[in-house]
């Protein structure tokens, strides 16, 4: 809270390279929506590039650690007016601030941004958005509370299509109260579409507990293969990698503190809530073209992009996923195929 709170200002008082990682090209859409975010808004934000999943429309999202909000108010614009985005963040400075000003001003702040009364200015740029994005009343909403008690904030069970979070897990104690917590929120058939640090081996007791690694996302990282039983353990479908990239840390100071081979790698997963009753086996699936932004392709994770038209085999897992979640009206979906029977557990 203190870190994100009150030392982070702006993402030059980052003191590693964790958290200004590249990200893949966006979309002319999502480029688009960027551009119609409040600019206050956009400059308190210290993020790896953007989670944005595909095939948003009418969506009920819930982004946890949301920051000073731009993620929300870029995803407000593609779900659209029947669509819904919740943001939730431990820090009410963070929390306060993506709606207008901090609330202990810093001592220099930008003359483009006067310090004014949160409430005036919280109501300033929700106004702003939502006449920018022509809707007629609010789709977004803040909440304050953890991650690990959405509960406790009031978050209801089986309310959301999709639950995102940009590289702020790393941050909580407790990344199995954090799954489980998403799990709840998230309806049958509902995507966790996140992006994060992972680490290539468990972190010492002394890195753990170093206070300025935790806050820059590096001593808090989940090594990588407790995400995928910590995943089975909540009843996620098995983690489909979308995209990975090496981390350097970039301080020699802090580097000294990390010992031995550790390396960190900024990685975004998918987990589905697959139904229970969800029977699927090996099959075939022909993509319609039909999501915007993706109509010649969808790349949905390292192992799968599916073209167009064209007839592509996958594992049971695969054709669960397609079959009970939001993308299944953008698929055609046949069971069997010449090679499917192969491809058993490639998610």
């Amino acid at each position: 809270q203190d870190y994100y709170g009150k030392e982070l200002q702006k993402s030059e008082d980052l003191k590693t390279n964790a958290c200004t990682t590249s990200a893949r090209p966006l979309p002319k859409a999502v480029r688009d929506a960027l551009e119609r975010v409040h600019e206050e808004v956009v400059a308190r934000y210290y993020g790896c590039g953007l989670v944005i999943p595909e095939c948003l429309s009418s969506c009920w999202i819930l982004d946890l650690g949301s920051g000073s909000g731009r993620d929300c108010y870029l995803l407000s614009q593609l779900v659209g007016e029947q669509g819904h985005v919740t943001g939730i963040d431990m820090t009410e400075g963070q929390v306060r601030h993506r709606s207008g000003a901090p609330p202990h001003p810093p001592s220099n702040p930008p003359t483009l941004f006067p310090s004014s009364c949160q409430v005036e200015v919280a109501k300033k740029h929700i106004a702003y958005h939502m006449d920018k994005f022509g809707y007629r009343k609010p789709n977004v909403e803040f909440v304050h509370g953890y991650m690990e008690k959405l509960g406790d904030a009031g978050l209801a069970d089986e309310s959301y299509d999709i639950v995102i979070s940009n590289c702020v897990i790393n941050l909580a104690p407790d990344k199995s109260a954090v799954l489980r917590e998403a799990f709840r929120v998230l309806k049958p058939g509902g995507e966790m579409y996140f992006s994060d640090i992972y680490a290539s081996q468990r972190l010492s007791e002394t890195v753990r507990r170093h206070r300025v690694l935790w806050g820059e996302c590096l001593a808090g990282a989940l090594y990588w293969r407790d995400l995928y039983s910590i995943a089975e353990e909540v009843g996620f479908s098995p983690p489909c990698l979308v995209t990975a990239s090496p981390i350097t840390i970039g301080n020699k100071e802090l580097e000294g503190i990390v010992v031995g081979d550790c390396r960190f790698v900024s990685a975004t997963f998918r987990l589905f809530k697959v139904p229970g009753g969800t029977q699927a086996g090996p099959g075939q699936v022909i993509y319609k073209g039909r999501i915007m932004g993706h109509e010649r392709e969808l790349v949905f994770d390292a192992n799968f992009t599916f073209k167009e038209g064209e007839v592509v085999d996958v594992d049971a897992e695969m054709a669960a996923i397609l079959q009970s979640s939001r993308f299944a009206e953008e698929f055609l979906i046949r069971a069997g195929g010449a090679n499917a029977a192969a491809l058993q557990g490639c998610c």
